[in-house]
């Protein structure tokens, strides 16, 4: 049995006027099965309004399906005697690190989820340092969280999900509002806590290159999973990617336009380094 679970999942938005009467209903997730692993990084795709935070936010009790059900580690969403185990269960992380972060000092707030689940004072300083240690924020624990730059930031609301040992993240595009250097800054963290830790994460993104290290990528449209299979399965799909209006990563890009143009490559390249080798350069 997955850390995650979601058979038929559908969730219905009721849409109203400036009354509030129900003037229509936006099916947002349609009949959506999920099962992910525990320590599994699953990436999920899709372009603005394919469901793919709707679908997120279920996993985390925000929302409830209207249809179907969602299991986090064996419990039912829908039971609301569930819902503090399975946010402890199942973190979120979401886009804008400002509207986490409720503390002055950072490892503050990173103890203020363990505080209000009752852990002792002892333990949660562990916590505290485990998790800062865990994305590379150790150094900055006495600082002011204003003071941080938005990877930073990010980093350090991730660090207060941590420190409340999730089986599971979720990240709701957390590298959105950031530079090139804070994205990276937050997926090597990511990657990390995947890769030692054995969390599982789960990665709403619209940034091509988060994704190749991924276990698995689901690719949403319209509330309906539409593609689903590792990296380099998806990526081989340029054409069908491009009908979804995703991208792919830049390098598998160059990769195919130079294969149409007659060069022997294999589908699906990731990096420039699986592209140089293909072409046949070696180092040194």
């Amino acid at each position: 049995m997955g850390i995650i679970e979601a058979g038929k999942l559908v969730f219905e938005y009721i849409r109203r006027d400036e009354e509030g009467n129900a003037e229509g209903i936006t099916r947002a997730v349609d009949g959506v099965d999920l099962d992910i692993r525990q320590g599994e990084f699953v990436a999920i795709l899709g372009h603005n309004g394919s469901g793919k935070s709707t679908l997120a936010k279920h996993i985390n009790a925000i929302l409830y399906p209207t249809e179907g059900a969602v299991l986090v580690d064996g419990k039912d969403t829908r039971e609301e005697e569930n819902i503090w185990e399975i946010r402890q269960k199942a973190g979120m992380v979401f886009q804008n690190p400002d509207n986490q972060i409720i503390g002055q000092v950072v490892e503050e707030d990173v103890g203020f989820g363990p505080e209000n689940m009752g852990v002792p004072t002892k333990e949660i300083w562990e916590r505290v340092e485990e998790s800062l240690k865990a994305v590379g924020m150790y150094e900055y624990r006495k600082h002011s969280p204003n003071k941080l730059s938005g990877g930073q930031k990010q980093r350090v609301s991730i660090a207060g999900v941590i420190a409340m040992h999730p089986k599971c993240i979720i990240l709701d595009e957390p590298t959105a509002m950031l530079d090139p250097s804070g994205r990276r800054e937050v997926i090597r963290a990511v990657r990390a806590l995947n890769q030692v830790e054995g969390v599982t994460i789960l990665l709403i993104t619209h940034y091509m290159e988060e994704v190749i290290h991924a276990d698995r990528v689901i690719v949403m449209d319209q509330g309906k999973i539409v593609m689903q299979g590792t990296p380099r399965d998806v990526f081989s799909h340029v054409e069908r990617l491009r009908s979804l209006r995703l991208d792919v990563p830049q390098v598998t890009l160059l990769a195919y336009a130079l294969k149409k143009k007659g060069l022997p490559l294999p589908d699906g390249i990731l990096s420039a380094e699986e592209l140089a080798e293909a072409l046949g350069y070696q180092k040194g």
